[in-house]
């Protein structure tokens, strides 16, 4: 396993922020760690990285105890975490130069740089002052520091975080890519990201996980009651139609033509919609039955 954490609990006084934390991450995965603020996400990523100790509990990356292999392991990590703390005075290559150097990488430090200042797409940037770039570019130097000196296994606190949606699909596809020959946890707030670019989920509330499974698992780990029926139609719905279709279940408005409507049981509405419509001179445009996704079951298990 490239980390396993064994009944990790976190106290700061007597709040616990880490409760009996228990998961492993294999070699090769992309996880998605999800949670809301305050959950215990960033705390996990700091004692995976040394940066803080648990107060009861292990910890182990490629094999190594963080507390007594920290050295060795270090050299293994690459850590981004969620505020990318740069210095803005030093340029991009003379900061990661820097940074590389720290590793005492046999490989020489100028091809170390080279190589991941092409890999992320820092050339065009690369003789600037870091304090000089936009958000996306300094979150690239922050990835790229924590790949510079090709580490086996990423942590990533919030990646994408402040990113406009170019950015933030430029950063996911760094992500993947590295992700094919590495091991990456990535935290994030954004559910689309997770869906995006995730092997497996685990979610953490209250210090406390309450879900780990694979993506492709993870949507029945919560059932819906009923189902929810979104359909368009060609005219615009009057208070009283929507209140005759009300018959079926609770309407809500999303527009003058498109209706959300929630009904309980498993029998499928859709044909008794067809008949309302014909029955009240309307035409279908679209009718789906919603599935349950990333963030209804995120939103469920974490009471939001």
């Amino acid at each position: 396993m490239s980390i396993s954490a064994a009944a990790v609990t976190k106290l700061y006084g007597e709040q616990k922020a880490l409760d009996n934390v228990s998961f492993e991450v294999r070699t090769g995965e992309i996880v998605g760690f999800l949670g809301p603020n305050g959950a215990g996400k960033s705390t996990m990523m700091k004692i995976i990285t040394g940066y803080i100790p648990p107060s009861s509990g292990t910890v182990s990356v490629n094999g190594l105890d963080v507390e007594t292999g920290l050295p060795e392991i270090r050299r293994q990590i690459g850590y981004l975490p969620e505020n990318n703390p740069l210095y803005p005075e030093m340029y991009i290559r003379e900061y990661l130069e820097f940074v590389a150097s720290l590793y005492k990488p046999e490989t020489p430090v100028r091809d170390l740089v080279s190589r991941i200042i092409k890999v992320t797409g820092l050339v065009p940037e690369q003789k600037k002052k870091i304090g000089s770039l936009s958000k996306g570019y300094r979150q690239r130097v922050g990835l790229a520091q924590a790949l510079v000196h090709n580490p086996a296994v990423l942590i990533l606190d919030e990646p994408t975080t402040g990113l406009d949606p170019n950015q933030i699909v430029e950063i996911r596809n760094l992500i993947t890519e590295a992700g094919r020959e590495k091991t990456v946890l990535l935290s994030t707030h954004i559910m689309q990201e997770v869906e995006a670019i995730c092997d497996r989920v685990i979610i953490i509330d209250k210090g406390v996980i309450v879900a780990d499974e694979a993506k492709s698992d993870i949507y029945s780990v919560v059932k819906r009651k009923g189902q929810l029926i979104e359909v368009e139609f060609d005219r615009e719905i009057s208070g009283e139609l929507a209140e005759k279709l009300g018959s079926l279940g609770t309407v809500k408005k999303l527009n003058e033509k498109v209706l959300l409507l929630e009904a309980a049981g498993e029998q499928d509405i859709r044909p008794l919609v067809f008949s309302f419509a014909v029955n009240n001179n309307l035409t279908v445009l679209s009718l789906q039955k919603k599935e349950t996704n990333l963030e209804e079951v995120f939103r469920l298990l974490t009471n939001g």
